[in-house]
């Protein structure tokens, strides 16, 4: 009975071996397993931590007498390391040691990534070596190993290359800002150069008129003054003569004062059609039968805002031109539209405002201009006509009038083909105002003064005698003061004055002030202004103030009568 119990047994113990044996072999292989990964993890981490481009280390925090985790401690490093860092044999080595001047900078960046576990990116500068370095750094877990990873690279020679970039993007910025101060200086003395040709040119042109008129003027004056010494008093031609040189150098300061924007405009409601059909007959007597003028009137045309009489002339003077254009004969038009200027053409045109215009265009098919003569169209005395055919001022006239006026003129030519002239004028909205233009001085308007009395207020006495001698021609009683204070001390002493005719620029107090304290005393009084040259008085930006009468010296004796005709009555 034993013996079979021992067998079972002796069994057992050999199973047991057995089992026992085959687990020691599986603990073997697994081991070996284990041991081959972990070689094969080993040797792969060794291969990238020697072949990766970039540095690589390793730190570990240790305490010191700075505090706790105060200092690290480098405990592996790749041969890289030394490369972009700049210092070798690392391993071993504290920070504070390393690099004592700047370490507590670096322990702080790297304990505040041992403690939140937060991975940083940033670059610094090794200020030990003078490189600067893109770093990134994170924990290795677990937290209690006090241990951060750090990958870096150097990147020096872009810091270097980013500030010389930034010194050049400077040095480019001062040498264009100085070029830009050069090309302003020479451009500035371009203009200066243009502008003293122009003013040239403008001097010339007025020396070159007015003396040819006071040429005309005084010699004619001094042959009637001989004949009449010798009691020949057949002097008409030369009065003739010397008003006519005088009228023309009138017309002559009349277009430079339109040139300048500085004429006294009365704006009115005109309608383009109705004013380009009544000028139909002064065209015709002024263009030759060999040039065909047409009328193209567009329907349904806005209203504008101008002095009628000013556009007349422009256009008369447009009219001159093309004529000028076609000794051969040829076609003038007159053609009127609606039109719109938009941004686009705002933005390449100075002075000029997007917007509704009414246009009135002349064309000739005449010899054209070429693009040099464009460009000079406008200046005064500018022509291209023969010595004595013109004076050059009719188109810078009627620009003037144009731009004070609110509006815009643009030419159209080629040569051989023709030309165009556009005439913009700002619609007028709401239309106020007449329709009808001032009727031009006539002597059915010749008024009989009947012993009327007025004022005249002049401050030059050659001017005050003659106006005084005017107005006596025509009937008028005339009491004369030389300026404002005298006349308001005549006031009192004449309150049968009907009419104060005063000069508007005077020394001490001016035309329209005097107007304001007569007007206060005598509120029915009629006032007329008469100026060589508006200021502010009474034009403001070129138009004249709404209750103002004015006459422009020099006048005629006739412009006088028809200008008293019509205040008077």
């Amino acid at each position: 009975m034993f013996k079979d119990e021992i067998d079972v047994l002796r069994d057992r113990i050999k199973a047991l071996e057995e089992e026992n044996a085959r687990l020691q072999l599986d603990a073997v292989a697994g081991r070996h397993r284990a041991e081959t990964a972990l070689a094969v993890r080993e040797r792969q981490y060794q291969t990238l931590f020697n072949s990766i481009d970039e540095g690589f280390c390793i730190i570990e925090f240790i305490d010191s007498e700075h505090g706790p985790l105060s200092d690290y401690i480098h405990i592996e490093a790749n041969p890289a390391y030394t490369r972009h860092a700049g210092i070798p044999n690392v391993v071993g080595q504290k920070v504070r040691e390393m690099v004592p001047g700047e370490a507590e900078g670096w322990v702080q960046l790297y304990r505040d990534v041992l403690l939140t576990g937060n991975a940083i990116r940033f670059e610094r500068e090794l200020i030990a070596t003078g490189r600067y370095l893109e770093l990134a750094a994170f924990r290795i877990e677990p937290a209690t190993q006090r241990q951060v990873a750090v990958l870096f690279q150097d990147i020096t020679a872009r810091k270097r290359a980013e500030a010389n970039l930034q010194q050049l993007n400077e040095t480019l910025e001062a040498r264009v800002v100085e070029a830009l101060a050069e090309r302003k200086v020479a451009e500035d003395a371009l203009r200066q150069s243009q502008k003293m040709e122009a003013v040239g040119r403008l001097t010339g042109g007025i020396a070159h008129d007015f003396n040819n008129m006071l040429a005309i003027i005084i010699s004619s004056l001094r042959l009637a003054e001989r004949k009449v010494e010798r009691g020949d008093f057949t002097i008409r031609k030369y009065l003739d003569s010397a008003l006519h040189g005088a009228q023309r150098a009138a017309t002559l300061v009349a277009r430079l004062l339109a040139f300048s924007r500085q004429q006294p405009l009365s704006p009115q409601r005109v309608e383009a059609n109705r004013l380009v059909s009544g000028m139909e007959e002064v065209l015709r007597r002024t263009i030759p039968e060999s040039i065909q003028i047409e009328l193209v009137q567009a329907g349904g045309l806005w209203s504008l805002l101008a002095d009628p009489h000013g556009l007349e002339s422009a256009i008369l003077n447009l009219a001159v031109n093309a004529r000028d254009a076609m000794p051969d004969g040829g076609r003038l038009t007159l053609e009127t539209a609606n039109a719109y200027l938009d941004e686009a053409y705002a933005d390449a045109h100075a002075d000029v405002a997007a917007g509704q215009y009414v246009l009135i265009a002349v064309t000739d098919t005449g010899c054209g201009m070429t693009p040099n003569v464009i460009a000079h169209a406008f200046e005064p005395f500018f022509t291209t006509k023969e010595v004595g055919a013109g004076t050059g001022l009719g188109l810078s006239q009627v620009y003037g009038f144009i731009k004070q006026s609110g509006g815009h003129v643009k030419i159209y030519s080629e040569v051989g083909v023709g030309t165009t002239v556009k005439l913009y004028f700002p619609r007028l909205s709401q239309p106020k105002g007449s329709t009808s233009p001032e009727p031009a001085p006539s002597t059915a308007l010749m008024p009989n003064g009947k012993g009327q009395l007025v004022l005249v207020v002049e401050d030059d006495d050659d001017v005050r005698r003659l106006t005084v001698d005017i107005l006596t021609e025509l009937g008028f009683t005339v009491v004369p003061a030389n300026g404002a204070e005298e006349a308001l001390r005549l006031l009192p002493q004449h309150p049968e004055t009907v009419l104060l005719m005063t000069d508007v620029v005077m020394p001490g107090m001016n035309g329209r002030k005097l107007a304001e304290k007569v007007r206060a005393q005598r509120p029915n009084i009629k006032v007329l202004f008469t100026t060589g040259y508006t200021r502010n008085a009474i034009v403001h930006n070129g138009i004249l103030d709404e209750d103002v009468e004015l006459i422009i010296k020099p006048y005629s004796l006739e412009a006088l009568a028809a200008k008293l005709a019509r205040i008077l009555a």
